[in-house]
């Protein structure tokens, strides 16, 4: 059988730990000087699923204005409502433990978990995620939506890797299990 596939959260974040402001907003990010996409092309190369709570999906969308941005990947999102799939996306309201071992037993590339802290929080929770992929940006928000939520849980992580786009930090753990 073939290995297992990498559930990957891939995401940005302030210093202090914020991935938004408390309106959602993430001008903050888009005003610190990178270097190209600072590493987002590559990592997308190397996931062919993507997973997304409501919340965010609906940022996302009226962000892009109805455009979807991920139409060649296989698209989750997680939602309480009862949502009809559209061309791109599937909505599910699926245990995230069940949900999560089916597509790591599938052939594919790596997961990726985009967000939000909902449902980060639930992945989290379970000890479902592999590796965590955190772009820091030189910025302290003071307050916002946090990068992790507060919960009763733990995770230990190897530092695999770090890396600069400009003023940006990146830092790759692989999560002990």
């Amino acid at each position: 059988m073939s290995e297992k596939r990498k559930l990957v959260l891939f995401i940005a974040t302030s210093l202090d730990g914020y991935i938004a402001t408390k309106d959602d907003s993430l001008e903050w990010l888009f005003n610190v000087e990178g270097e190209g996409d600072n590493g987002i092309s590559e990592f997308y190369d190397t996931v062919d699923t993507i997973l997304l709570g409501k919340r965010t999906y609906d940022w996302i969308m009226d962000q892009e204005k109805g455009d979807f941005p991920y139409k060649n990947k296989n698209c989750y999102v997680f939602t309480k409502s009862s949502i009809e799939d559209t061309e791109y996306v599937k909505f599910v309201n699926e245990d995230v433990t069940k949900f999560a071992d089916k597509l790591k037993r599938e052939e594919g590339k790596s997961i990726w978990i985009v967000g939000g802290g909902e449902l980060l929080y639930s992945f989290m929770k379970e000890k479902l995620v592999d590796e965590i992929i955190v772009t820091i940006a030189p910025t302290i928000l003071g307050n916002g939506i946090p990068l992790f939520k507060e919960g009763d849980y733990q995770l230990d992580l190897s530092l695999k890797g770090m890396r600069t786009f400009n003023q940006f930090a990146e830092l790759h753990y692989v999560v002990k299990k």
